[in-house]
Protein backbone atom coordinates (compact mmCIF):
# COMPACT_ATOMS: atom_id res chain seq x y z
CA UNK A 1 0.00 0.00 0.00
CA UNK A 2 1.09 3.35 -1.14
CA UNK A 3 2.18 5.85 1.59
CA UNK A 4 -0.22 7.92 3.09
CA UNK A 5 -0.56 11.28 2.05
CA UNK A 6 -0.30 14.45 4.36
CA UNK A 7 -3.25 16.85 4.54
CA UNK A 8 -2.30 20.62 3.83
CA UNK A 9 -2.96 20.72 7.66
CA UNK A 10 -0.42 18.38 8.75
CA UNK A 11 -2.01 14.84 9.48
CA UNK A 12 -2.24 11.82 7.68
CA UNK A 13 -5.05 11.37 4.74
CA UNK A 14 -5.70 7.57 4.87
CA UNK A 15 -6.04 5.53 1.34
CA UNK A 16 -9.52 4.13 3.31
CA UNK A 17 -11.92 5.70 5.40
CA UNK A 18 -14.46 3.29 7.63
CA UNK A 19 -17.03 3.50 10.67
CA UNK A 20 -14.02 3.26 12.85
CA UNK A 21 -12.77 6.59 11.84
CA UNK A 22 -15.84 8.00 12.69
CA UNK A 23 -16.32 10.42 16.24
CA UNK A 24 -18.20 8.40 18.78
CA UNK A 25 -20.48 11.08 19.30
CA UNK A 26 -20.87 12.02 15.34
CA UNK A 27 -24.82 12.77 15.97
CA UNK A 28 -24.31 15.41 18.87
CA UNK A 29 -21.26 17.27 16.79
CA UNK A 30 -23.01 17.11 13.34
CA UNK A 31 -26.76 18.05 15.13
CA UNK A 32 -29.56 18.96 12.23
CA UNK A 33 -29.12 21.94 8.97
CA UNK A 34 -29.85 25.19 10.99
CA UNK A 35 -29.41 23.54 14.70
CA UNK A 36 -26.95 23.83 17.04
CA UNK A 37 -23.50 23.47 16.52
CA UNK A 38 -24.45 24.53 12.82
CA UNK A 39 -21.68 21.58 11.45
CA UNK A 40 -24.24 21.02 8.90
CA UNK A 41 -24.99 24.70 7.76
CA UNK A 42 -26.28 27.69 9.08
CA UNK A 43 -30.13 27.54 7.58
CA UNK A 44 -32.15 24.53 7.70
CA UNK A 45 -33.06 24.71 3.89
CA UNK A 46 -29.33 25.78 2.53
CA UNK A 47 -29.42 25.90 -0.74
CA UNK A 48 -32.81 23.52 -1.78
CA UNK A 49 -34.30 27.17 -1.16
CA UNK A 50 -32.24 29.46 -2.74
CA UNK A 51 -28.88 29.16 -3.72
CA UNK A 52 -25.78 31.25 -1.87
CA UNK A 53 -25.20 34.97 -3.17
CA UNK A 54 -22.88 35.18 -6.62
CA UNK A 55 -20.48 38.05 -6.21
CA UNK A 56 -17.76 39.39 -7.76
CA UNK A 57 -15.19 41.56 -6.70
CA UNK A 58 -14.56 44.20 -9.18
CA UNK A 59 -12.87 47.69 -8.88
CA UNK A 60 -10.14 49.34 -10.95
CA UNK A 61 -8.96 52.89 -12.33
CA UNK A 62 -11.82 55.69 -11.50
CA UNK A 63 -15.64 55.30 -10.25
CA UNK A 64 -17.08 55.69 -13.49
CA UNK A 65 -14.70 52.54 -14.90
CA UNK A 66 -15.89 50.30 -12.13
CA UNK A 67 -19.43 51.16 -12.54
CA UNK A 68 -19.45 50.29 -15.88
CA UNK A 69 -18.28 46.63 -14.74
CA UNK A 70 -20.71 46.27 -11.76
CA UNK A 71 -23.94 47.09 -14.03
CA UNK A 72 -22.26 44.24 -16.49
CA UNK A 73 -21.80 42.13 -13.96
CA UNK A 74 -25.50 42.79 -12.62
CA UNK A 75 -26.62 42.08 -16.07
CA UNK A 76 -25.18 38.73 -16.44
CA UNK A 77 -26.90 37.80 -13.57
CA UNK A 78 -24.70 38.71 -10.15
CA UNK A 79 -26.18 38.89 -7.20
CA UNK A 80 -23.84 41.08 -5.00
CA UNK A 81 -21.32 43.92 -5.63
CA UNK A 82 -17.86 43.08 -3.62
CA UNK A 83 -15.89 46.32 -4.15
CA UNK A 84 -12.01 45.95 -4.40
CA UNK A 85 -10.28 49.95 -3.38
CA UNK A 86 -7.13 51.34 -4.53
CA UNK A 87 -4.03 51.05 -2.35
CA UNK A 88 -4.29 54.77 -1.10
CA UNK A 89 -7.80 54.70 -0.07
CA UNK A 90 -7.40 51.45 1.85
CA UNK A 91 -4.53 53.24 3.16
CA UNK A 92 -6.94 56.07 4.29
CA UNK A 93 -4.92 58.80 1.52
CA UNK A 94 -6.26 60.64 -0.80
CA UNK A 95 -5.21 60.34 -4.38
CA UNK A 96 -3.22 63.52 -4.56
CA UNK A 97 -1.19 62.95 -1.45
CA UNK A 98 2.69 62.43 -2.47
CA UNK A 99 2.35 59.01 -0.88
CA UNK A 100 -0.30 57.96 -3.23
CA UNK A 101 1.38 58.50 -6.25
CA UNK A 102 2.35 55.28 -8.96
CA UNK A 103 -0.96 53.59 -6.94
CA UNK A 104 -3.90 55.28 -7.84
CA UNK A 105 -6.62 53.32 -9.45
CA UNK A 106 -4.43 50.38 -9.64
CA UNK A 107 -5.33 47.43 -7.40
CA UNK A 108 -8.79 48.47 -7.14
CA UNK A 109 -10.94 51.64 -7.34
CA UNK A 110 -9.72 55.00 -6.14
CA UNK A 111 -12.24 56.73 -3.61
CA UNK A 112 -11.60 60.02 -2.58
CA UNK A 113 -14.98 61.27 -1.16
CA UNK A 114 -18.98 61.32 -1.40
CA UNK A 115 -18.40 62.17 -4.70
CA UNK A 116 -16.51 59.61 -5.78
CA UNK A 117 -18.83 56.95 -4.24
CA UNK A 118 -22.08 58.51 -5.72
CA UNK A 119 -20.36 58.36 -9.32
CA UNK A 120 -19.23 54.38 -8.14
CA UNK A 121 -23.02 53.54 -7.43
CA UNK A 122 -25.09 55.45 -9.82
CA UNK A 123 -27.99 54.07 -10.96
CA UNK A 124 -27.55 50.86 -9.03
CA UNK A 125 -30.48 50.14 -6.57
CA UNK A 126 -28.50 50.50 -3.06
CA UNK A 127 -32.13 48.54 -1.50
CA UNK A 128 -31.78 45.65 -4.10
CA UNK A 129 -28.11 44.62 -4.27
CA UNK A 130 -25.76 43.45 -1.67
CA UNK A 131 -22.21 45.11 -1.02
CA UNK A 132 -19.46 43.79 0.29
CA UNK A 133 -16.29 46.28 0.65
CA UNK A 134 -13.08 44.93 0.94
CA UNK A 135 -11.78 47.47 3.36
CA UNK A 136 -9.93 47.52 6.85
CA UNK A 137 -8.45 50.74 8.66
CA UNK A 138 -11.41 53.00 6.94
CA UNK A 139 -14.05 50.28 6.98
CA UNK A 140 -15.88 53.07 8.56
CA UNK A 141 -15.30 56.01 6.40
CA UNK A 142 -16.20 53.84 3.27
CA UNK A 143 -19.48 52.18 4.30
CA UNK A 144 -20.43 56.03 6.05
CA UNK A 145 -19.79 57.24 2.43
CA UNK A 146 -21.84 54.58 0.99
CA UNK A 147 -24.30 55.46 3.68
CA UNK A 148 -24.73 58.75 2.70
CA UNK A 149 -25.00 57.87 -0.95
CA UNK A 150 -27.53 55.63 -0.04
CA UNK A 151 -29.97 58.27 1.55
CA UNK A 152 -29.00 60.77 -1.53
CA UNK A 153 -31.07 58.02 -3.53
CA UNK A 154 -34.09 57.68 -0.53
CA UNK A 155 -32.79 54.40 0.82
CA UNK A 156 -32.57 54.52 4.23
CA UNK A 157 -29.95 52.80 6.08
CA UNK A 158 -32.03 50.52 7.52
CA UNK A 159 -32.84 49.02 3.94
CA UNK A 160 -29.34 48.58 3.15
CA UNK A 161 -27.78 45.09 3.18
CA UNK A 162 -24.14 44.30 2.48
CA UNK A 163 -20.80 44.06 4.66
CA UNK A 164 -17.63 45.63 4.93
CA UNK A 165 -14.26 43.77 5.87
CA UNK A 166 -13.35 46.32 9.29
CA UNK A 167 -10.83 43.45 9.73
CA UNK A 168 -7.58 45.12 11.51
CA UNK A 169 -6.10 42.27 13.40
CA UNK A 170 -5.57 40.13 10.26
CA UNK A 171 -3.44 43.29 8.53
CA UNK A 172 -1.37 43.19 11.59
CA UNK A 173 -0.79 39.37 10.69
CA UNK A 174 -0.48 39.13 7.16
CA UNK A 175 -1.84 42.28 5.15
CA UNK A 176 0.13 45.09 6.12
CA UNK A 177 -2.49 48.12 5.78
CA UNK A 178 -3.36 49.23 8.65
CA UNK A 179 -3.51 53.05 9.67
CA UNK A 180 -3.59 53.33 13.36
CA UNK A 181 -2.28 50.85 16.75
CA UNK A 182 -4.36 48.27 17.44
CA UNK A 183 -6.11 49.96 20.34
CA UNK A 184 -7.77 52.62 18.61
CA UNK A 185 -8.47 50.56 15.88
CA UNK A 186 -10.30 48.08 18.14
CA UNK A 187 -12.15 50.82 19.21
CA UNK A 188 -12.96 51.86 15.79
CA UNK A 189 -13.94 48.35 15.23
CA UNK A 190 -16.49 49.02 18.57
CA UNK A 191 -18.08 52.18 18.04
CA UNK A 192 -18.81 50.63 14.10
CA UNK A 193 -20.65 48.01 16.04
CA UNK A 194 -22.43 50.12 17.96
CA UNK A 195 -23.29 52.57 15.17
CA UNK A 196 -24.58 50.25 12.97
CA UNK A 197 -26.80 48.50 15.19
CA UNK A 198 -28.62 51.69 15.65
CA UNK A 199 -28.56 53.53 12.39
CA UNK A 200 -27.95 50.19 9.48
CA UNK A 201 -29.38 47.32 11.14
CA UNK A 202 -29.00 44.78 8.47
CA UNK A 203 -25.79 45.50 7.52
CA UNK A 204 -22.25 42.66 8.24
CA UNK A 205 -20.02 44.81 10.71
CA UNK A 206 -16.85 42.98 9.93
CA UNK A 207 -15.99 40.26 8.07
CA UNK A 208 -13.14 38.56 10.23
CA UNK A 209 -10.86 37.19 7.63
CA UNK A 210 -8.73 33.86 6.86
CA UNK A 211 -8.51 34.26 3.64
CA UNK A 212 -5.71 36.60 3.63
CA UNK A 213 -3.38 34.63 6.38
CA UNK A 214 -4.29 31.63 3.70
CA UNK A 215 -2.94 33.47 0.78
CA UNK A 216 0.29 34.34 2.81
CA UNK A 217 0.43 30.38 3.29
CA UNK A 218 -1.84 29.09 6.32
CA UNK A 219 -2.80 25.76 6.65
CA UNK A 220 -6.59 25.21 6.83
CA UNK A 221 -5.91 24.98 10.22
CA UNK A 222 -4.07 27.71 11.41
CA UNK A 223 -6.68 29.62 9.01
CA UNK A 224 -10.02 28.88 10.78
CA UNK A 225 -7.74 28.99 14.40
CA UNK A 226 -5.78 32.41 13.76
CA UNK A 227 -9.46 33.57 12.49
CA UNK A 228 -11.54 32.56 15.32
CA UNK A 229 -9.00 33.76 17.72
CA UNK A 230 -9.05 37.64 16.35
CA UNK A 231 -13.13 36.93 16.48
CA UNK A 232 -12.43 36.43 20.02
CA UNK A 233 -10.93 39.53 20.11
CA UNK A 234 -13.68 41.30 18.46
CA UNK A 235 -16.20 40.02 20.43
CA UNK A 236 -14.16 40.66 23.66
CA UNK A 237 -13.27 44.41 22.63
CA UNK A 238 -17.59 45.00 21.66
CA UNK A 239 -18.60 43.21 25.29
CA UNK A 240 -15.39 45.58 26.86
CA UNK A 241 -17.49 48.59 25.09
CA UNK A 242 -20.18 47.86 26.86
CA UNK A 243 -22.46 46.31 23.77
CA UNK A 244 -24.82 43.02 25.11
CA UNK A 245 -23.12 39.40 23.30
CA UNK A 246 -26.77 39.17 21.55
CA UNK A 247 -26.92 42.96 20.54
CA UNK A 248 -23.74 42.38 17.71
CA UNK A 249 -22.62 39.49 17.44
CA UNK A 250 -25.38 38.15 14.69
CA UNK A 251 -24.05 40.73 12.41
CA UNK A 252 -20.44 39.22 12.58
CA UNK A 253 -19.45 37.36 9.42
CA UNK A 254 -16.25 35.61 8.50
CA UNK A 255 -14.10 35.40 4.99
CA UNK A 256 -12.53 32.15 3.87
CA UNK A 257 -10.55 30.48 1.41
CA UNK A 258 -11.71 27.75 -1.06
CA UNK A 259 -8.26 25.66 -2.17
CA UNK A 260 -8.30 22.81 -4.57
CA UNK A 261 -7.81 20.69 -2.07
CA UNK A 262 -11.65 20.05 -1.67
CA UNK A 263 -12.36 17.09 0.73
CA UNK A 264 -9.73 19.38 3.50
CA UNK A 265 -11.99 22.62 2.48
CA UNK A 266 -15.46 21.30 2.95
CA UNK A 267 -14.42 19.69 6.23
CA UNK A 268 -12.25 23.05 7.02
CA UNK A 269 -15.44 25.13 7.06
CA UNK A 270 -17.58 22.22 8.80
CA UNK A 271 -15.11 22.43 11.97
CA UNK A 272 -14.69 26.20 11.82
CA UNK A 273 -18.90 26.05 12.14
CA UNK A 274 -18.44 23.63 14.95
CA UNK A 275 -15.84 25.56 17.00
CA UNK A 276 -17.60 28.78 16.63
CA UNK A 277 -20.63 28.13 18.02
CA UNK A 278 -19.14 26.19 21.06
CA UNK A 279 -16.76 29.38 21.93
CA UNK A 280 -20.05 31.30 21.38
CA UNK A 281 -22.57 30.07 23.49
CA UNK A 282 -19.88 28.06 26.01
CA UNK A 283 -17.45 31.39 26.70
CA UNK A 284 -19.50 34.56 26.17
CA UNK A 285 -23.22 33.09 26.83
CA UNK A 286 -24.62 34.17 23.81
CA UNK A 287 -28.59 33.07 23.89
CA UNK A 288 -29.78 34.15 20.26
CA UNK A 289 -29.13 31.46 17.91
CA UNK A 290 -27.89 33.96 15.62
CA UNK A 291 -24.98 34.76 17.53
CA UNK A 292 -23.79 30.85 17.21
CA UNK A 293 -23.70 30.81 13.21
CA UNK A 294 -20.62 31.30 11.94
CA UNK A 295 -21.71 32.87 8.26
CA UNK A 296 -19.18 33.06 6.17
CA UNK A 297 -17.93 34.70 2.38
CA UNK A 298 -15.74 32.39 0.07
CA UNK A 299 -13.62 33.67 -2.13
CA UNK A 300 -11.54 31.22 -4.60
CA UNK A 301 -7.68 31.06 -4.22
CA UNK A 302 -5.75 33.74 -6.36
CA UNK A 303 -2.46 32.12 -4.46
CA UNK A 304 -3.34 29.16 -6.08
CA UNK A 305 -3.93 30.37 -9.66
CA UNK A 306 -0.90 30.34 -12.19
CA UNK A 307 0.59 32.96 -15.25
CA UNK A 308 1.69 29.82 -16.89
CA UNK A 309 -1.22 28.00 -19.15
CA UNK A 310 -3.79 30.08 -17.34
CA UNK A 311 -6.84 28.40 -18.90
CA UNK A 312 -6.18 25.95 -16.56
CA UNK A 313 -6.98 28.14 -13.69
CA UNK A 314 -10.78 27.86 -14.94
CA UNK A 315 -10.66 24.17 -13.66
CA UNK A 316 -8.68 24.90 -10.84
CA UNK A 317 -11.32 27.64 -9.70
CA UNK A 318 -14.46 25.53 -10.61
CA UNK A 319 -12.95 22.89 -7.59
CA UNK A 320 -12.87 25.76 -5.62
CA UNK A 321 -16.26 26.81 -6.11
CA UNK A 322 -17.35 23.09 -5.80
CA UNK A 323 -15.63 23.10 -2.27
CA UNK A 324 -17.45 26.05 -0.51
CA UNK A 325 -20.49 25.33 -2.02
CA UNK A 326 -19.97 21.58 -0.60
CA UNK A 327 -19.05 23.26 2.62
CA UNK A 328 -21.82 25.63 2.93
CA UNK A 329 -21.06 29.29 2.39
CA UNK A 330 -23.64 31.51 2.27
CA UNK A 331 -21.70 33.58 -0.81
CA UNK A 332 -19.08 33.24 -3.10
CA UNK A 333 -16.63 34.77 -5.20
CA UNK A 334 -14.90 32.96 -7.82
CA UNK A 335 -11.54 34.42 -9.15
CA UNK A 336 -11.16 35.19 -12.78
CA UNK A 337 -8.74 32.88 -14.58
CA UNK A 338 -6.33 35.73 -15.28
CA UNK A 339 -5.86 37.33 -12.35
CA UNK A 340 -2.65 35.64 -12.23
CA UNK A 341 -1.57 38.07 -14.63
CA UNK A 342 -3.18 41.13 -14.38
CA UNK A 343 -6.70 42.83 -12.74
CA UNK A 344 -9.77 40.86 -14.85
CA UNK A 345 -10.92 40.97 -18.19
CA UNK A 346 -14.57 41.44 -18.70
CA UNK A 347 -14.93 38.30 -20.65
CA UNK A 348 -12.60 36.55 -17.76
CA UNK A 349 -15.08 38.02 -14.81
CA UNK A 350 -18.41 36.78 -16.88
CA UNK A 351 -16.59 33.38 -16.95
CA UNK A 352 -16.02 33.47 -13.35
CA UNK A 353 -19.61 34.31 -12.87
CA UNK A 354 -20.91 31.45 -15.35
CA UNK A 355 -19.01 28.92 -13.21
CA UNK A 356 -20.80 29.65 -10.22
CA UNK A 357 -24.11 29.62 -12.07
CA UNK A 358 -23.39 26.21 -13.48
CA UNK A 359 -22.88 25.18 -9.96
CA UNK A 360 -25.82 26.45 -9.03
CA UNK A 361 -28.13 25.46 -12.07
CA UNK A 362 -26.36 22.67 -14.26
CA UNK A 363 -25.72 20.00 -11.03
CA UNK A 364 -27.76 18.99 -8.51
CA UNK A 365 -26.06 20.80 -5.29
CA UNK A 366 -29.11 22.76 -4.29
CA UNK A 367 -31.11 19.91 -4.02
CA UNK A 368 -30.36 18.52 -0.83
CA UNK A 369 -28.74 20.02 2.13
CA UNK A 370 -25.02 18.71 3.19
CA UNK A 371 -24.60 15.96 0.93
CA UNK A 372 -21.64 14.79 2.54
CA UNK A 373 -22.94 14.83 5.81
CA UNK A 374 -21.90 11.00 7.14
CA UNK A 375 -18.81 10.58 5.15
CA UNK A 376 -16.34 8.76 6.21
CA UNK A 377 -13.74 10.69 5.46
CA UNK A 378 -15.01 14.66 5.75
CA UNK A 379 -16.41 13.59 9.53
CA UNK A 380 -12.83 12.18 10.04
CA UNK A 381 -10.86 15.24 8.61
CA UNK A 382 -13.40 17.38 10.51
CA UNK A 383 -12.59 16.00 13.68
CA UNK A 384 -8.90 15.96 12.70
CA UNK A 385 -9.28 20.50 11.98
CA UNK A 386 -11.16 21.01 15.17
CA UNK A 387 -8.75 18.99 17.55
CA UNK A 388 -6.07 21.01 15.34
CA UNK A 389 -7.40 24.42 15.37
CA UNK A 390 -8.37 24.26 18.81
CA UNK A 391 -5.25 23.24 19.72
CA UNK A 392 -3.46 26.18 18.15
CA UNK A 393 -6.14 28.51 19.28
CA UNK A 394 -5.17 27.72 22.57
CA UNK A 395 -1.45 28.51 21.50
CA UNK A 396 -2.44 32.12 20.79
CA UNK A 397 -4.37 32.58 24.32
CA UNK A 398 -1.50 31.30 25.58
CA UNK A 399 -0.02 34.28 25.15
CA UNK A 400 -2.76 35.71 26.46
CA UNK A 401 -4.76 37.52 24.06
CA UNK A 402 -4.91 37.45 20.00
CA UNK A 403 -3.35 40.76 20.16
CA UNK A 404 -1.02 39.42 22.75
CA UNK A 405 0.31 36.32 20.16
CA UNK A 406 0.68 39.36 17.28
CA UNK A 407 2.92 41.11 19.25
CA UNK A 408 5.27 38.45 19.99
CA UNK A 409 4.75 37.65 16.29
CA UNK A 410 3.35 33.82 16.98
CA UNK A 411 0.66 33.96 14.28
CA UNK A 412 3.06 35.49 11.61
CA UNK A 413 5.94 33.74 12.10
CA UNK A 414 3.80 30.13 12.18
CA UNK A 415 2.30 30.85 8.94
CA UNK A 416 5.84 31.90 7.58
CA UNK A 417 6.97 28.26 7.98
CA UNK A 418 3.67 26.68 6.68
CA UNK A 419 4.73 29.15 3.35
CA UNK A 420 7.81 28.14 3.20
CA UNK A 421 6.98 24.64 3.17
CA UNK A 422 4.74 25.25 0.64
CA UNK A 423 7.35 26.71 -1.52
CA UNK A 424 10.18 24.02 -0.97
CA UNK A 425 7.37 21.54 -1.81
CA UNK A 426 6.57 23.24 -5.27
CA UNK A 427 10.13 23.75 -6.20
CA UNK A 428 11.11 20.01 -5.72
CA UNK A 429 8.26 18.62 -7.00
CA UNK A 430 6.63 16.73 -4.39
CA UNK A 431 3.36 19.94 -4.43
CA UNK A 432 2.14 19.11 -8.74
CA UNK A 433 1.04 22.93 -9.57
CA UNK A 434 0.83 21.72 -13.40
CA UNK A 435 1.54 24.40 -15.87
CA UNK A 436 4.59 25.55 -13.23
CA UNK A 437 6.53 22.15 -12.20
CA UNK A 438 4.78 19.33 -14.57
CA UNK A 439 3.05 19.15 -18.03
CA UNK A 440 4.52 22.73 -18.88
CA UNK A 441 3.89 24.02 -22.51
CA UNK A 442 7.14 25.24 -24.60
CA UNK A 443 5.42 28.18 -25.90
CA UNK A 444 2.93 30.04 -23.88
CA UNK A 445 0.15 31.55 -26.41
CA UNK A 446 -0.31 35.92 -25.84
CA UNK A 447 -2.44 37.22 -23.62
CA UNK A 448 -3.69 40.90 -23.62
CA UNK A 449 -3.91 41.70 -19.81
CA UNK A 450 -6.48 44.87 -18.82
CA UNK A 451 -4.14 47.95 -17.70
CA UNK A 452 -4.52 50.81 -15.59
CA UNK A 453 -4.28 54.12 -17.44
CA UNK A 454 -1.67 56.36 -15.28
CA UNK A 455 -3.98 59.60 -16.14
CA UNK A 456 -6.28 58.11 -13.95
CA UNK A 457 -4.31 59.65 -11.40
CA UNK A 458 -4.02 63.25 -12.98
CA UNK A 459 -7.81 63.18 -13.02
CA UNK A 460 -8.50 62.34 -9.54
CA UNK A 461 -6.09 65.33 -8.66
CA UNK A 462 -8.03 67.53 -10.50
CA UNK A 463 -11.23 66.39 -9.62
CA UNK A 464 -9.82 66.98 -6.12
CA UNK A 465 -8.74 70.40 -6.51
CA UNK A 466 -12.17 71.26 -7.99
CA UNK A 467 -13.93 69.56 -4.74
CA UNK A 468 -11.72 71.69 -2.05
CA UNK A 469 -12.25 75.04 -4.14
CA UNK A 470 -16.00 74.60 -4.18
CA UNK A 471 -17.09 73.07 -0.94
CA UNK A 472 -17.59 75.27 2.47
CA UNK A 473 -14.52 74.80 3.85
CA UNK A 474 -15.58 76.49 7.12
CA UNK A 475 -17.96 73.54 7.53
CA UNK A 476 -15.32 70.90 6.48
CA UNK A 477 -12.82 72.55 9.08
CA UNK A 478 -16.02 72.50 11.92
CA UNK A 479 -16.97 69.10 11.63
CA UNK A 480 -13.51 67.60 11.34
CA UNK A 481 -12.52 69.66 15.05
CA UNK A 482 -16.16 67.66 15.48
CA UNK A 483 -14.36 64.53 14.65
CA UNK A 484 -10.86 65.37 16.17
CA UNK A 485 -12.81 65.98 19.97
CA UNK A 486 -15.13 62.68 19.69
CA UNK A 487 -11.42 61.16 18.75
CA UNK A 488 -9.68 62.71 21.96
CA UNK A 489 -12.58 61.60 24.43
CA UNK A 490 -15.26 57.90 24.32
CA UNK A 491 -18.18 59.31 22.14
CA UNK A 492 -18.48 57.26 18.91
CA UNK A 493 -16.76 58.69 16.32
CA UNK A 494 -19.23 57.85 13.41
CA UNK A 495 -21.29 60.11 13.89
CA UNK A 496 -19.10 63.11 13.78
CA UNK A 497 -17.56 60.81 11.02
CA UNK A 498 -20.47 60.98 9.49
CA UNK A 499 -21.44 64.92 9.50
CA UNK A 500 -17.53 65.27 8.33
CA UNK A 501 -18.12 63.48 4.96
CA UNK A 502 -21.54 64.58 3.96
CA UNK A 503 -19.84 68.12 4.09
CA UNK A 504 -17.03 66.92 1.38
CA UNK A 505 -14.29 65.89 3.81
CA UNK A 506 -12.08 63.43 2.01
CA UNK A 507 -10.89 60.01 3.28
CA UNK A 508 -7.64 61.19 3.52
CA UNK A 509 -9.06 64.30 5.86
CA UNK A 510 -11.01 62.22 7.72
CA UNK A 511 -8.18 59.77 8.37
CA UNK A 512 -5.51 62.12 8.65
CA UNK A 513 -7.35 63.50 11.54
CA UNK A 514 -7.66 60.23 13.53
CA UNK A 515 -4.17 59.77 12.72
CA UNK A 516 -3.31 63.15 14.66
CA UNK A 517 -4.80 61.72 17.68
CA UNK A 518 -4.44 58.28 17.60
CA UNK A 519 -1.25 58.07 16.35
CA UNK A 520 0.01 54.97 13.27
CA UNK A 521 1.19 51.80 13.61
CA UNK A 522 4.36 50.55 12.91
CA UNK A 523 5.94 47.03 12.94
CA UNK A 524 8.35 47.62 16.06
CA UNK A 525 5.97 49.34 17.86
CA UNK A 526 4.98 47.66 21.32
CA UNK A 527 1.16 47.68 21.67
Amino acid sequence: MSEARSSESGFPIKGVYTAADLPEDLDSRLGGPGEYPYTRGVYPTMYTSRPWTMRQYAGFGTATESNARYHQLLRAGTMGLSVAFDLPTQMGYDSDDPIAHGEVGKVGVAIDSIEDMRTLFDGIPLDKVSTSMTINAPGSVLLLLYQLVAEESGVPGAALNGTIQNDILKEYIARGTYIFPPKPSLRLVADTFAYCRAEVPKWNTISISGYHMAEAGASPAQEIAFTLANGVEYVRAALAAGLAVDDFAPRLSFFFVARTTLLEEVAKFRAARRIWARLMRDEFGAKNPKSMMLRFHTQTAGVQLTAQQPEVNLVRVAVQGLGAVLGGTQSLHTNSFDEAIALPTEKAARLALRTQQVLAYETDLTATVDPFAGSYVVEAMTAELETAADELMQRVFDHGSAVDAIEAGFQKREIEQSAYRIAQEIDSGERVVVGLNRFQIDEEEPYEPLRVDPAIEVGQAERLAKLRAQRDSGAVERALAELRAAAEGNANVLYPMREALRVRATVGEVCGTLRDVWGIYRPSDRF
